[in-house]
């Protein structure tokens, strides 16, 4: 996200953006991992409200329509999604990295949902926050409109990992070159079924899940894979 000026603010024309930028990224192919990061001193501040005061509402549809769009993509492609957040993530910049595969957290950031605050509740933000932390931390923040540090980020389920501000960018390339070191085609696997898998009950789940690990344990990476191990090598990945 290269608008640092809004701190990166979810306009509608950046959000199409967006969305055009990963589904050419899920839809090539080329890279294993995505890594969404936020130009300038902060990862996302919301939506921008310079574009939403005195709107009509067939804007407003459309636009939480687009954002909606937005975070369902990011769940959709292929690849693991990465949020490399800094600075702060607020509002629908909160709904952004919580939708975000994994969360690498600099230790200075801050999540926030302040909707309540101006008067807008951050209704769409609850719905990918509400689904990354508890009940009780996800009314917190909403109802308080009280930022949350990356530490307690971490602790609630927010964030995958936090680390030192200086080593961000390298903490966040190392995990996803760790992550690249996987098929690919076992990794759209593994993303697909957790997305499938985690709202339905457990025995519709377990139904779910030993079908995909049958199918999974028939593709040419798994019989490579298990072979590697069994013959101590390296996997050679066909990505199929």
């Amino acid at each position: 996200m290269n608008r640092p000026h809004k701190r990166n603010a979810l306009s509608l024309a950046h959000m199409r953006e967006l969305i055009a930028a990963l589904g050419r990224i899920g839809r090539e192919r080329q890279h294993q991992v995505v890594i969404l990061r936020g130009a300038g001193p902060a990862f996302c501040s919301g939506h921008d409200l310079s574009e939403m005061v005195g709107a009509e509402p067939a804007f407003y549809r459309e636009l939480f329509d687009t954002c909606t769009e937005l975070m369902e993509t990011i769940q959709s492609i292929p690849q693991p999604v990465i949020a490399q957040v800094h600075g702060i993530a607020t509002a629908a910049g909160c709904q952004l990295a919580a939708t975000c595969d994994l969360v690498v957290a600099a230790e200075s950031a801050r999540f926030g949902t302040p909707g309540v605050k101006i008067g807008l509740f951050c209704s769409t933000p609850m719905v990918a926050l509400s689904r990354a932390v508890g009940r009780k931390k996800a009314l917190d923040m909403l109802l308080t409109g009280d930022p949350i540090t990356a530490q307690e980020a971490l602790i609630h389920g927010l964030a995958s990992r936090v680390v030192p501000d200086d080593q961000l960018e390298a903490e966040t390339l190392k995990l996803a070159h760790k992550i690249a070191q996987a098929s690919s085609y076992v990794l759209a696997v593994g993303k697909q079924a957790f997305y499938r898998q985690i709202e339905l009950p457990q025995q519709h789940a377990y139904g779910y899940a030993k079908e995909v690990m049958t199918l999974n344990a028939l593709a040419a990476d798994a019989q490579e894979g298990m072979c590697a191990f069994l013959e101590k090598r390296t996997p050679v990945w066909r990505h199929r």
